[in-house]
């Protein structure tokens, strides 16, 4: 089994990943989507957070082997970063939304210098643009950002299309499709879900998929 398709029986197992494609889940962005993904679960579920932090790690090494630092999003992403950054013996720090209105006011908690070689670790993309707001900020520091290792991502074109504008490389451990694929297979959802499910992904403007005309 690959990486690709543990993670996403990992996440499956523990209900990390719910599915509603008959009543959607309302984002913060007001895209209705059949799927929530709560990465969060698996720090509390001590097997399964050890294939993550164990994929993770080994994604840095294999694709960003000149990796010198690093940053995890904030919130989701901190421990992460934290977990397999003690796997990797690695420095590790942290990127908040916003810069505080207190104390140094810092945004990027830990040493970071510049020309440092970074990673960035979050734990899901959707349509990208809180991740890239992380990489500016690392960009701006000075900071060298070799791109993204993430849990999982929805492969949707504005993300896809974002990371490309800003010239970021991301590394998902899995993807929508293949959670949907995983699911059907496994019986947590109808294998005629998938279809919709995927309408979703290719366009989440298009809300035809909620009614199955899709």
């Amino acid at each position: 089994m690959n990486i690709k398709e543990r993670t996403a029986k990992d996440l499956l197992s523990i209900r990390a990943v719910f599915f509603r494609p008959e009543e959607p889940f309302i984002w913060a962005s007001g895209i209705k989507s059949p799927v929530y993904c709560d990465n969060r679960l698996t720090l509390t579920a001590p097997e399964v957070r050890n294939n993550i932090e164990n994929g993770l790690a080994q994604t840095v090494r294999e694709n960003y082997p000149d990796c010198e630092v690093l940053m995890g999003t904030s919130t989701a992403g901190i421990a992460h970063a934290a977990i397999t950054g003690h796997i990797l013996g690695m420095p590790m720090g942290y990127v908040r939304s916003g810069a505080k209105d207190h104390g140094r006011q810092n945004r990027i908690e830990g040493r970071l210098e510049k020309g440092q070689k970074v990673v960035v670790i979050e734990d899901l993309i959707s349509t990208g643009g809180s991740v890239i707001e992380v990489v500016d900020a690392l960009r701006e520091a000075g900071a060298e950002v070799l791109g993204i290792a993430s849990i999982f991502t929805y492969g949707m074109q504005k993300g896809i299309d974002r990371l490309n504008e800003a010239n970021v490389k991301n590394v998902s451990l899995t993807d929508f499709d293949c959670i949907a694929q995983v699911a059907a297979q496994e019986g947590y959802i109808k294998p005629e879900d998938v279809q919709k499910l995927i309408a979703f992904r290719n366009n989440p403007s298009d809300e035809s998929w909620i009614g199955g005309n899709k």
